[in-house]
């Protein structure tokens, strides 16, 4: 039987090749560079005190560029090349014809859409990163920390856990879409980073109002949609785990919203804006490392744990904890990502189901993937307690990394240039950095007061004379 014209094998479309898997393999990668540009650049510049909005959103901005370079220059091949040592590949580039038209470690498409799908993957997790560390950190400094950190931090992490030859890999460690290699490695590089770069001036640490709160929620919606690519494109192949994946992640998140509006209405009196994005964030984090291996029941389950534990560590535990009080993340990265993530990490362990590990990692060795749940009803036990083992080793493995990792970065970029800006740049913010302001229609000098202030999110609700929004200016 002949093939129809286009479905025949050319220069242009090799025989290995999946034209149905690149385009959704190419578009899921699109989706995910969404949620950053301009998603976190959006949530970033609107959820900042507004003197800090140029600021917040060009870190984003700027991280998004200078990974994508190094990415290409070393990053990639850092992370999924051949092995240099036991925990990362040898530096080479990825940018020959030859290297990026060929087929990959992994899919039925060329190697240059492997290369762009990981590297908007490294991009978010810098400018998660960042989240910890605006309203303070020097900007110079952050050009400097963007490059070395995606360099002898992230592609360790990558390595290990997603490729091949990773020793996390090997082992049978379970992160679907980077539960483990974005989001915990961003929630503690961002802690660390923060205790070294230090707090915000303390006049923005006592106040801190978001400048738009409307703003914050197409950022927040930009993220949560584009999670369907961040998720629906881990399988790297359009099967039904990818489908599965991507309703596992939407109803895990709507749950975990839920579940934070509810605690915040109980416990304050009123559902917040900014609780319902953490909540989100929190639930979508938490879902990641198992999207496309656990029941929808199990994601659900998911979605409340995610929307109350994390609640309990930002609204109750941060404020008993000396440690939490005195590092200023101002984002709250380390209760979204960190908690979040290694909470998904030790769910994926005991809810990951044997059959959805098999479709996902494409194997018939049953020693691995076994979720706990499935290992103690199946009579598998000993499976069920090793997979929860290796889930929480890798826990400790990335948590260990990055502090490390972070610490001798900031400490040697603080050899060459002060991590933290200087107090008469705290003072005036986005125009003494940049030369830049990003409400230039207020015009100088004006100043609102008159406000009502939210002490649980450090948002005000504001009030209006003669149509206009009395809020502090500075």
């Amino acid at each position: 039987m002949d093939l129809p014209s286009n479905l025949l094998p050319d220069e242009a479309s090799p025989e290995w090749l999946n034209k149905g898997d690149n385009a959704w393999q190419l578009t899921a990668a699109t989706l995910v560079g969404l949620q950053s540009i301009p998603g976190l650049v959006i949530l970033y510049g609107s959820m900042v005190k507004k003197k800090w909005a140029i600021n917040s959103a060009f870190m984003a901005f700027y991280a998004f560029a200078a990974v994508l370079v190094c990415w290409a220059g070393w990053g990639y091949r850092m992370s999924f090349g051949e092995k240099l040592a036991f925990f990362i590949g040898t530096p080479a580039v990825a940018l020959d014809e030859k290297f990026l038209l060929g087929k990959p470690y992994l899919g039925s498409f060329p190697t240059a859409t492997v290369v762009f799908f990981q590297g908007v993957f490294a991009c978010i997790t810098l400018i998660l990163i960042g989240g910890s560390l605006l309203g303070r950190m020097n900007f110079r400094a952050w050009v400097l920390f963007v490059p070395l950190w995606l360099t002898f931090s992230y592609t360790i992490s990558a390595f290990s856990i997603w490729c091949p030859d990773g020793w996390l890999a090997k082992l049978g460690i379970i992160d679907f879409s980077g539960g483990y290699v974005i989001h915990l490695s961003a929630g503690v590089a961002g802690f660390t980073a923060a205790w070294w770069v230090g707090p915000r001036s303390e006049k923005d640490r006592e106040k801190f109002p978001p400048n738009n709160i409307i703003l914050m929620l197409a950022g927040a919606g930009l993220l949560w949609m584009g999670w369907s690519g961040f998720n629906g494109g881990g399988p790297f192949v359009a099967s039904v785990d990818a489908s599965l994946a991507v309703l596992n992640t939407h109803v895990c998140t709507a749950t975990s919203i839920l579940t934070w509006l509810l605690l915040d209405t109980l416990f304050f009196g009123k559902p917040s804006i900014i609780g319902a994005i953490q909540g989100m964030i929190t639930g979508l984090v938490c879902i990641t490392p198992a999207a496309g291996v656990v029941q929808g029941w199990a994601a659900m389950l998911m979605g409340t744990l995610s929307g109350s534990i994390p609640w309990y560590t930002m609204m109750v535990l941060h404020k008993k904890v000396k440690l939490l009080r005195e590092v200023d993340d101002p984002m709250a990265i380390f209760h979204t990502h960190a908690i979040a993530g290694s909470l998904g990490g030790i769910l994926t362990g005991f809810f990951s189901v044997p059959k959805l590990c098999r479709l996902f990692y494409m194997v018939t060795v049953w020693e691995k993937y076994v979720g706990l749940v499935y290992g103690l009803e199946n009579g598998r036990t000993i499976a069920g307690f090793r997979q929860m083992g290796i889930q929480l080793a890798g826990i400790v493995f990335v948590t260990c990394l990055n502090i490390v990792s972070t610490s001798l970065i900031c400490w040697f970029i603080g050899l060459m240039v002060p991590l933290r800006s200087s107090d008469d740049e705290l003072q005036v913010g986005d125009d003494a950095i940049h030369g830049e302001e990003a409400f230039a229609l207020w015009g100088e000098g004006e100043r609102f007061e008159n406000y009502k202030h939210n002490s649980v999110y450090d948002a005000e609700e504001l009030s209006y004379v003669n149509s206009r929004p009395l809020v502090d200016d500075v």
